[in-house]
């Protein structure tokens, strides 16, 4: 029998419903703050909280143990040596949930799941542009011949076409024709 054993099955068979939690764990871990629904983010709270925990502890057996669960060195990494000394003087509560709504399509309860001190990422500045040196006009003087009047050189400047002074920046290559075609009828096994 089995008494008191409830869990969220998010009407998933098992192997679809751990592949769920752990996707969730992962999200949270990389982004700290995601949106999903209320159903997903109660049943994957408890398999965060067990690895934020084992993230506190940094012993070789807790980084094994987190490791099947996320399955990448990177994420591992990350809860390890940025989450886990965040949550140091925490022993629970490693976790929100805010409430956002109703989704439209079928009426689920959305919320933002999110670890409870999440680091702030810094926004890069923008690297000024350089700016594009001119063309010194001496050098179509030089070109003239030295028994040319002045006259003679202006009015052959005129007729010459317009140099322009480094690449255009504003504009953007167009897109071909085909390559416009191809976007339209796309097949689901070319965006893989």
């Amino acid at each position: 029998m089995r008494h008191a054993k409830r869990r969220l099955q998010l009407n998933r068979f098992t192997s679809w419903h751990e592949a769920t939690i752990r996707s969730l764990a992962r999200n949270v871990i990389i982004c700290q703050s995601i949106k999903t629904t209320l159903a997903r983010a109660k049943a994957s709270r408890q398999a965060i909280e067990k690895l934020i925990t084992l993230a506190k502890e940094n012993t070789l057996f807790a980084r094994r143990q987190a490791q099947k669960v996320l399955g990448e060195h990177k994420l591992v990494n990350i809860l390890f040596n940025e989450i886990g000394p965040r949550f140091s003087n925490r022993s629970s509560g490693f976790t929100r949930i805010i409430g956002l709504g109703k989704r439209r399509g079928d009426d689920a309860e959305m919320v933002i799941f999110e670890l409870t001190e999440i680091k702030k990422k810094e926004v890069k500045k923008a690297k000024p542009a350089k700016e594009a040196k001119p063309q010194p006009a001496q050098a179509a003087d030089e070109t003239v011949e030295e028994g040319s009047s002045k006259k003679e050189a202006a009015e052959e400047k005129k007729h010459e076409p317009a140099v322009k002074e480094g690449p255009a920046k504003d504009k953007k290559p167009q897109k071909k024709f085909i390559g416009g075609i191809r976007s339209i009828f796309r097949k689901k096994s070319d965006s893989l």
